[in-house]
């Protein structure tokens, strides 16, 4: 009773056909969906009926520096809530002068780990199909890198909008069907104490998986220097390096690129220096490192 006490409660009535979507954003892509005061998020519920909540700045999901979003409703509606979603980051995010091509964007979903046989099905079935059927690319975490006490698994999803929500559909329509899977249902937050720090415990080594590509100590600066290819630093810059500049003012780290020619040893790739707070590094990086992965699929 306490259980459905709490869905109703999460989801605002009880409704058989209510499910939800829960995925992974960066601080600045969060801002940018919440918008000043509220006004962007609420727009959105209101135009997709959908309910939308994020976690609080400081609580990431574990292993990360992303916030978790959670999006709930009928399933057009979150569906609905998910295309304005990615369509805004998309828009704010890449650059104008990118020709003809589509771009591709990479999410991480959550999922319940005693729902993720269903998505994959026997011997990899199912998400060969779904990967088919939608163009998007999907890989789902090993069991082995979830953190004690987690018992919830990433879904990478790669592609354009129209093939990311071809997935997501199939994808929530698959879960929606399970009764474990609104069971699992649990608040989008996260306590960040005892987690940011924690490297990943497959084989010693960092797992793919994970959003955040550097674990920074506990200091209030911090820096990263990264090569960019030559032949992709324009989708970096922009026009007259507006790009960049936006980057800098949006996440408020100082960014640094090196002059043409100037490449790191040994690679025909330009430095990237980024410096400033812990999270202003990783949001920075996150928005180069998705306009870098566009300028790569054209």
């Amino acid at each position: 009773m306490e259980k459905e006490d709490s869905q109703k409660q999460f989801f605002g009535h009880d409704e058989d056909n209510t499910t939800y979507i829960k995925f992974l954003l960066a601080n600045a892509e969060a801002g940018l969906i919440i918008g000043k005061g509220g006004c962007t998020v609420n727009d959105f519920q209101s135009r997709s009926g959908a309910r939308i909540q994020f976690s609080r700045p400081n609580e990431y999901f574990p292993g990360t520096l992303d916030r978790i979003i959670t999006v709930s409703g009928t399933v057009e509606s979150v569906l609905s809530a998910a295309d304005l979603i990615f369509a805004k980051i998309i828009d704010e995010t890449y650059c104008d002068d990118v020709g003809d091509a589509e771009p591709r964007s990479r999410y991480n979903l959550v999922v319940p780990s005693i729902c993720c046989g269903r998505l994959i099905g026997k011997g990899g079935n199912t998400i060969k199909s779904l990967v088919s059927d939608s163009g998007a690319s999907i890989k789902i975490s090993p069991p082995e890198v979830m953190y004690r006490g987690l018992y919830e698994r990433l879904l990478m999803l790669v592609g354009t909008i129209g093939e990311q929500m071809h997935a997501l559909e199939s994808i929530l329509l698959i879960l929606s069907e399970d009764p474990k899977y609104i069971q699992s249902y649990s608040p989008p937050l996260y306590k960040a104490a005892g987690y940011n720090n924690m490297t990943d415990k497959s084989n010693g080594g960092g797992s793919k998986f994970q959003n955040n590509k550097f674990h920074y100590k506990a200091e209030r600066t911090s820096s990263v220097t990264f090569g960019v290819a030559d032949e992709l630093m324009g989708f970096v810059l922009g026009r007259g390096g507006r790009s960049l500049t936006e980057i800098s003012q949006f996440t408020g780290a100082k960014i640094k690129v090196s002059s043409r020619g100037d490449f790191m040893p040994g690679t025909f790739d330009r430095k990237v220096t980024i410096s400033g707070s812990p999270r202003a590094v990783y949001d920075a990086e996150a928005m180069i490192t998705r306009k870098v992965a566009f300028g790569s699929d054209r």
